[in-house]
């Protein structure tokens, strides 16, 4: 079981900290996506043409898992990666060239938002649903094999627990002993679908005892609870114990796309409400953790950092047309 006992201030703070950055860098892509496709939404126009999708609300799962991972670990995404990725360490400047399609970006600006790939930090993500878990658990048994305590974890969301790649994961990971945490993120709406009405049982973190491995399921969005759930799995991962899944349920406090019009949501009234940032934040000035002061310290810091990286990917040049095709297969010669 996860200790009860307060986490230090200096923890606290990080977290919250964390979350900050992540949110400000959030909402500055939905401001540059938003701006040139008005009047009429175009979501093939402007600087960031494509399908956006924001992770506003989910913070306190990548903040409270990534501060248990170094960069030497594996990170795998969703279609809907930014703030795991932030919270990962992945340079905030060429991951936004990438959203911007530059060729300064982590793809040479071929990939886009939903396909960031970061070799620096072992992170990447796709736009199909449970893609990630193979290749973590891939990379989890690359690591073994090597005798090292790196570890994988896998994000996905919990529509994707109902994909098939899900469940051999799990299996695979459970038979093999792999050292991989399975992370997965109960937004409560896969597209518009509402969880009771697409998965069987009231939380995925039950399924684990069906694979052998342990899970729990986080509630209220607590970045301190999914934090010691994750300083748990990711020992048990790194000391040989095998895999384990954790369920946090979170928010998406904006549409599954940039663009959805959400009618099929009855909860919209109450969302911002539960939105966890200002939640924690009153939290920690109740603690003394943190004062206002403090707080307007890391948003002003949160805010140089996101706007140096929009400037840098609005700078940074597109790629030649004529080379479409360069970065995309392997060259060289082959016998």
């Amino acid at each position: 079981m996860t200790s009860s006992a307060r986490l230090d201030d200096a923890t606290r703070r990080e977290l919250l900290n964390t979350m900050l950055l992540i949110r400000t860098y959030e909402e500055a892509i939905l401001r540059e996506y938003h701006a040139d496709k008005l009047p009429g939404f175009d979501i093939g126009a402007g600087l960031v043409p494509g399908e956006m999708h924001l992770a506003a609300g989910h913070e306190p799962v990548a903040a409270g898992v990534c501060a248990h991972l170094t960069r030497d670990d594996a990170l795998t995404g969703t279609h809907r990666p930014h703030h795991i990725a932030i919270a990962h360490g992945v340079d905030l400047r060429a991951m936004t060239a990438e959203i911007f399609g530059r060729e300064t970006g982590l793809g040479r600006g071929r990939g886009g938002h939903m396909h960031l790939f970061d070799p620096a930090t072992h992170f990447s993500c796709s736009g199909i649903i449970a893609e990630g878990l193979p290749p973590a658990l891939g990379q989890a048994f690359a690591f073994r094999q090597r005798g090292s305590d790196r570890i994988a974890v896998a994000v996905t969301g919990e529509g994707a627990a109902n994909q098939g790649a899900f469940h051999e994961s799990l299996n695979l990971a459970a038979l093999w002993k792999l050292p991989v945490v399975f992370v997965v993120e109960d937004n409560e709406w896969a597209i518009s679908v509402p969880r009771a009405a697409s998965t069987s049982i009231p939380s995925n973190a039950d399924r684990a005892a069906a694979y052998g491995m342990p899970g729990i399921r986080v509630e209220g969005n607590d970045v301190e609870g999914v934090y010691r759930a994750a300083e748990e799995a990711v020992a048990r991962a790194r000391a040989g114990g095998g895999p384990s899944l954790i369920e946090v349920h979170t928010l998406r406090l904006w549409g599954h796309f940039e663009g959805d019009a959400q009618g099929y949501r009855s909860d919209l009234e109450g969302v911002p409400g539960r939105d966890p940032i200002p939640t924690y934040q009153v939290r920690l000035i109740a603690d003394g953790v943190v004062s206002d002061g403090d707080v307007d310290v890391m948003r002003a810091s949160a805010a140089e950092r996101v706007e140096d990286a929009i400037e840098y990917a609005k700078s940074s040049p597109t790629p030649d047309p004529h080379h479409a095709l360069d970065y995309v297969f392997a060259e060289g010669a082959h016998a």
